[in-house]
């Protein structure tokens, strides 16, 4: 087997439950459409790929309903995909997963409008499986500001403090993709575990407001946290002409020399890039075997290309979620 079958491969974000709950596409169907299906991450050698549990703003007065809804579209491919699919709430679901060949999804919220301000809202759907939380996408909810408004320096409010102390106490990834400025500052002061970006890049060689500064990284690094470095391709350069996949890479080395080995993964946002195409040889999720063979070619020794694929967010899921 080669180094990328015989790897955890475990990515940190995908929005391909919106096209399950609008019907665009089912989630167990191969399909040309998009970047995600069971067989295609199967074939791309997953063993654990996070569902982001996203609310577009039509559905912003009804989030908790939308929510609903888009576990609801999990839990019946699950249920259809002959044991392909799976629900993972512990580390010990992923490397089951790999054993047996079949795929782990791991549900998040990105963002927190679903719980409406409420922490029992969070403690149900914990209860359905949940294990991750993005405390904002770009703009303001009740927990906190994103970066959309970081003009304001505003970070976390008295219930998104709440929200990171009950997420500490559950065994929820605390994520910090999409926050504010001062929100991340809040949180790495707060949280007693851990934390993520699930999929964010270096701002230090593409300055966009998502990705993440040196000190942020140090930071992160400092909590035994993962950054997932992203394939979309306004993170990756200003100009798209140059967000190449060799590019993807030059990302990829500066968080590994800013952060450590141990602190680097992988956050494709497959099914988020608004209609923009993904960077060359990466077009799908089937495509992640090229990754690895890049990181090969760049130098990286196997047990680090391991770390990269998958295991540094295993350690950290197995840290915070059992």
């Amino acid at each position: 087997m080669t180094l990328h079958e015989n790897s955890i491969v475990f990515d940190a974000h995908c929005d391909t439950l919106l096209a399950a709950v609008n019907g665009e596409r089912k989630l167990t169907d191969a399909s040309i459409a998009g970047n995600v299906d069971v067989p295609r991450l199967q074939q791309g050698g997953v063993t654990a790929q996070v569902f982001a549990i996203y609310i577009e703003d039509q559905w912003r007065w009804r989030a908790t309903v939308q929510a609903m809804r888009m576990i609801d579209a999990f839990q019946q491919a699950v249920e259809i995909s002959q044991g392909n699919l799976r629900l993972a709430t512990c580390a010990a679901d992923i490397e089951r997963a790999k054993k047996e060949r079949c795929v782990a999804g791991i549900l998040s919220l990105e963002g927190a409008e679903p719980l409406d301000g409420d922490l029992a809202v969070l403690r149900l759907f914990y209860r359905l499986g949940v294990r991750a939380v993005g405390l904002t996408w770009n703009h303001r909810n009740q927990a906190a500001d994103g970066v959309g408004e970081s003009r304001t320096g505003g970070g976390l409010t008295e219930f998104g403090v709440a929200l990171v102390q009950e997420m500490n106490r559950l065994g929820m990834l605390v994520d910090v993709a999409h926050l504010a400025p001062q929100g991340v500052q809040d949180v790495l002061a707060l949280s007693r575990a851990p934390i993520i970006a699930s999929h964010a890049n270096a701002h230090a060689l593409c300055p966009h407001p998502r990705n993440l500064a040196d000190e942020q990284l140090r930071a992160i690094a400092a909590t035994n946290g993962v950054v997932g470095a992203t394939f979309y391709r306004g993170f990756i350069a200003e100009n798209a002409a140059q967000a190449t996949s060799d590019r993807l890479l030059d990302h990829v080395d500066h968080l590994v020399s800013i952060m450590g080995i141990d602190h680097v993964g992988l956050g494709s946002d497959f099914d988020g890039f608004g209609g923009d195409p993904a960077p060359e040889g990466l077009e799908d999720v089937a495509r992640l075997p090229n990754l690895t063979a890049k990181l090969q070619k760049r130098g990286y020794q196997p047990d680090d290309i391991r770390k990269i694929l998958g295991g540094n967010f295993l350690r950290v899921f197995r840290e915070v979620a059992g």
